[in-house]
C-alpha cells in the first residue's frame, strides 16, 4: 500500500482490512506524534479561550473530539472502528502503570515539603490504609446489593475488586488540580500526601482481591498469609527500596556539580528505579514516592547548588505538565472504548454518589481515630472528601482486567471499565471544577460584628 494513502482510503476499506491499513500506514511515533500535537491544541485553547484548569481542559476537549467523531461515524460507518483499532495499539494500562507513572509520581513528590508531610504523618498513613480499605468495602458491599436493581449479578469479589480500584485518590488528578485551585499548604499536604502514598496501597488490595476472582492471579494466595506477605513485599519493601536508590543517588548527586548531569541522574532515578522496582516485584510508586520525598529534601538541601535545584524544578515542572496533557487527552480518548459499552451506563451513574460516601466514610473515620493525636485540620473532611479526585490509575487497573477476566467473567470486566469510566470523568469534572468554590466558601469567614451589635 502506498504510504500516503488517504484517510477516505483507510476507512473506505472495510472489514479487518481497516485494521492492515492503519498499522500500515501508521508508525508508533505518528501516533505519538499525533497525541502530543492534540495535547499542544487542547492546552493553547484551553489557555487562550475556556481558562479551566488544565487537566480538566484538555480532557474535555478530547471528549468533545470524541463526540464529533462519533457524529461523524453516522456518515461514514467504517470511521469509528478505524479510529478505535488506532487507540487500540495504545495500550493505555502499560503506558501509565509501567511508564508515565513514575515520572509523574517522582515530579509530584520532589516538591513536596517533608517537614509539613510529617506533621501530618498519621493522618496520611490512616488515609492512605484505613481508608483505602474503609472505602472498598463500602463500595464493593454495596454494590453488591445495589447492582441487581440494574439487571447485573456480579459477585461480591467482583465488586470488591472494583471498589479496590476506584477507592484510592489518584496523585496525578489531585496534584494537577491542587496547584491550579491554589489550595493554602495547610490544607494541600495531607490531599497531597495521601495520594501519593495510597495509590500503592491500592494496587495491593486490588491484588489481593484480584486473586480470589481469578485464584492464583500474579502468583498471590487467595488467604490471609498470602494477603499479608503482599502487603509486607509491596508496601513495605517499596519504602526499603525508595530510600535505597535514593540515598545511593543523593551521594552520587553531592559528588557532582553539574545541573545537566544532576538532572539526568534524578531522570534515571525515576525511571530506572521504577523499572527495577517492578523487576523485582516491590511496590513501584511507594518506592519512587519514598525516593523522590529524599531527593526533594535532603537532596535539595545537601547535594544541589541553587542554580541545580532552579533547573531541576524547571526539568520536573514541565515534564510532569507535558504528560499530564498527554494522559487527560488519553483519558478523554478512552471513551471510543465505551460505545460498544453504552447499556452499563446507567448503573455505572449509581455508582457516583456511592463513590462519593464511601470517600467520606474512609475520610471521616481517619479524622476521628487521628484527631485527638494530631493538629486539627480546618475544614478538613470537607476539602479532603471533595478533594479526593479519581484518575487515570483507576482506568488503567480497570482496563488490565481485561486481560485477566476477560474469559471467565467477561460482564464484571465491560461492567467494571464503565463503572470506572463513569466514575472518574464526574470526579474529575465535576470535583475538580466546584472545589474552587468551596476552597473559598469554607475560608472566608463573616466578619465579627461589633461589641453590643444585636444580631438577630
Amino acid at each position: 500500500m502506498d504510504p500516503l494513502t488517504t484517510t477516505t482510503d483507510l476507512i473506505g476499506s472495510g472489514g479487518r482490512s481497516i485494521e492492515a491499513a492503519v498499522d500500515h500506514t501508521v508508525s508508533s511515533f505518528q501516533l505519538f506524534a499525533g497525541l502530543l500535537t492534540l495535547s499542544a491544541v487542547f492546552s493553547y485553547i484551553n489557555y487562550r479561550f475556556l481558562r479551566l484548569p488544565g487537566s480538566i481542559g484538555v480532557m474535555l476537549q478530547a471528549l468533545v473530539f470524541v463526540t464529533i467523531l462519533l457524529v461523524a461515524s453516522l456518515f461514514e460507518p467504517n470511521l469509528r472502528p478505524a479510529a478505535q483499532h488506532l487507540l487500540s495499539r495504545i495500550d493505555f494500562d502499560a503506558t501509565l502503570l509501567h511508564g508515565m507513572l513514575g515520572l509523574l509520581l517522582f515530579a509530584g513528590a520532589i516538591h513536596v515539603d517533608l517537614g509539613e508531610l510529617r506533621r501530618h504523618g498519621l493522618l496520611v498513613i490512616a488515609l492512605s490504609t484505613i481508608g483505602v480499605v474503609v472505602s472498598t468495602a463500602i463500595i464493593g458491599l454495596v454494590a453488591w446489593k445495589l447492582l441487581p436493581w440494574f439487571g447485573f449479578n456480579l459477585t461480591l469479589p467482583e465488586c470488591l475488586v472494583f471498589g479496590a480500584l476506584i477507592s484510592p485518590t489518584d496523585p496525578i488528578a489531585v496534584l494537577a488540580i491542587m496547584r491550579s485551585v491554589g489550595v493554602p499548604k495547610d490544607l494541600r499536604i495531607p490531599i497531597t500526601g495521601e495520594s501519593l502514598f495510597n495509590d500503592g496501597v491500592g494496587v495491593v488490595v486490588f491484588l489481593a482481591l484480584l486473586a480470589y476472582v481469578s485464584p492464583g492471579h500474579g502468583g498471590v494466595q487467595a488467604n490471609a498469609s498470602g494477603v499479608a506477605m503482599l502487603f509486607l513485599t509491596e508496601a513495605v519493601g517499596g519504602a526499603i527500596f525508595g530510600l535505597a536508590i535514593g540515598y545511593l543517588t543523593y551521594h552520587l548527586l553531592a559528588s557532582v556539580d553539574d545541573y545537566q548531569v544532576e538532572i539526568i541522574l534524578s531522570l534515571a532515578l525515576a525511571v530506572g528505579g521504577y523499572s527495577l522496582a517492578e523487576a523485582i516485584h516491590v511496590s513501584a510508586p511507594i518506592a519512587i514516592v519514598v525516593a523522590g520525598l529524599l531527593i526533594g529534601n535532603h537532596g535539595r538541601s545537601f547535594a544541589m547548588s541553587k542554580l541545580t535545584c532552579e533547573r531541576l524544578d524547571e526539568f520536573w515542572e514541565l515534564m510532569d505538565e507535558i504528560l499530564n496533557s498527554l494522559l487527560f487527552v488519553l483519558i478523554g480518548l478512552e471513551a471510543l472504548v465505551l460505545v460498544p459499552r453504552v447499556g452499563f451506563t446507567p448503573a455505572a451513574f449509581a455508582m457516583v454518589p456511592l463513590a462519593l460516601l464511601a470517600r467520606a466514610c474512609s475520610v471521616g473515620l481517619p479524622l476521628l481515630l487521628v484527631r485527638p493525636l494530631t493538629r486539627r485540620i480546618p475544614h478538613g473532611f470537607a476539602l479532603l472528601t471533595w478533594g479526593g479526585l479519581r484518575g487515570g490509575i483507576s482506568v488503567a487497573l480497570a482496563l488490565s482486567l481485561h486481560d485477566t477476566l476477560a474469559r471467565s467473567h467477561a460482564e464484571a470486566a465491560d461492567a467494571i471499565l464503565v463503572f470506572t469510566y463513569v466514575v472518574v470523568l464526574a470526579s474529575i469534572i465535576g470535583q475538580g471544577l466546584t472545589i474552587k468554590p468551596l476552597l473559598k466558601w469554607i475560608l472566608v469567614k463573616p466578619p465579627t460584628p461589633p461589641v453590643g451589635t444585636k444580631i438577630d
